[in-house]
């Protein structure tokens, strides 16, 4: 690879000069900078971004690490990340986590080894783990989605709780009165909320949000297909079910077809994250949420003003959710008593 000397030789500079043209650190006079600039590109010069991060005591460089990149959440999430990083100008470093905590602390370990200027995580889980390790960081971090309690960092995310309210009352007002759930892995806070919200919904009509309705999934859409038919399975008298995810309820559209039962006529199906792929499967899955683009941008921000002002006090960003209907809810075909 050709070097800064080289680039001096060829221009007939001293490699000083080259530098202070490259990084505009000090005025050079207009011949020697073209000079300097037509020798670049004559032998494909490219500075070292290494050695300029330690001058600097920045690389421009953000990490994002999520848990699982075949979902499409996390996918779109990513998207929108990037797309403030960059006008912002940092690239972003991707790790996949593949939603196990040691893969995520090996990669929290390849980022800040890589002097990241920020990290923007959401959780594969191990939330203690993580909040040692952000206290012993020397990076900016935001959370993002899956949050971490106890952490010290900026948090983003949907309003979990109000949106699993909002789109389980979506259930109640057709008529629904029995409604399953069915949540990810009970460690995530993002779990907790969101079947308070089932629960808070049903409790607001009287209603008791049975323990033998709830079941526990892994946000994948092969785990919310063994779960829900698994749990109509046990609980046939179920007439609707809330699936944490958009994943578990195209799972659920599955395994509810394999039982004989039509969706939405006999069972009506929920989910969270209201992703694009939602509209094209059949029955299209009605959902709530928020752009999740949107919800990516806003993480994206928060970490760029988190490394532009370290000390300004830590951010807790909701945004509000919205339910989306589409064709996979409809009243009971029984009234049910209230």
């Amino acid at each position: 690879m050709s070097t800064i000397k080289d680039v001096a030789a060829l221009a007939g500079v001293s490699f000083t000069t080259v530098s202070h043209v490259l990084n505009n650190t000090r005025p050079v006079s207009a011949e020697a900078r073209a000079r300097v600039l037509a020798a670049v590109d004559e032998i494909g010069y490219l500075p070292s971004a290494v050695a300029r991060s330690l001058r600097r005591s920045e690389t421009k460089i953000v990490g994002v690490l999520v848990p699982n990149v075949r979902n499409p959440f996390f996918a779109e999430l990513v998207v929108g990340a990037e797309e403030w990083c960059r006008q912002a100008g940092y690239s972003v470093f991707l790790c996949n986590s593949d939603n196990d905590p040691k893969h995520q602390q090996a990669y929290l370990r390849t980022l800040l080894e890589k002097r990241i200027d920020g990290l923007l995580l959401s959780s594969a889980g191990d939330a203690e783990t993580l909040a040692s390790t952000f206290r012993h960081a020397s990076v900016p971090v935001v959370t993002v989605d899956r949050l971490v309690p106890g952490a010290r960092a900026d948090r983003v995310s949907v309003n979990n709780q109000l949106g699993a309210f909002e789109v389980v009352r979506h259930l109640l007002e057709l008529g629904h009165r029995r409604i399953g759930c069915v949540s990810g892995p009970a460690e995530f806070e993002v779990t907790t909320e969101r079947v308070a919200g089932w629960r808070n919904a049903m409790q607001q009509r009287g209603l008791e949000a049975r323990a033998e309705w709830l079941a526990e999934s892994d946000f994948s859409t092969a785990g919310g297909y063994e779960a829900v038919k698994a749990l109509l399975t046990r609980q046939p008298e179920l007439t609707a079910v809330f699936t944490c995810n958009d994943l578990m309820g195209m799972g659920a559209l599955r395994a509810a077809a394999e039982l004989g039962l039509n969706v939405p006529r006999q069972l009506s199906v929920v989910g969270f994250d209201a992703i694009e792929l939602g509209s094209y499967v059949y029955p299209a899955l009605t959902s709530v949420g928020c752009s999740i683009r949107e919800l990516g941008r806003e993480a994206g921000r928060a970490l760029i003003e988190r490394i532009e002002n370290p000390q300004a006090p830590f951010k807790d960003l909701q945004l509000v959710p919205q339910v989306v209907l589409r064709e996979s809810t409809a009243a009971p075909s029984s009234p049910e008593l209230s």
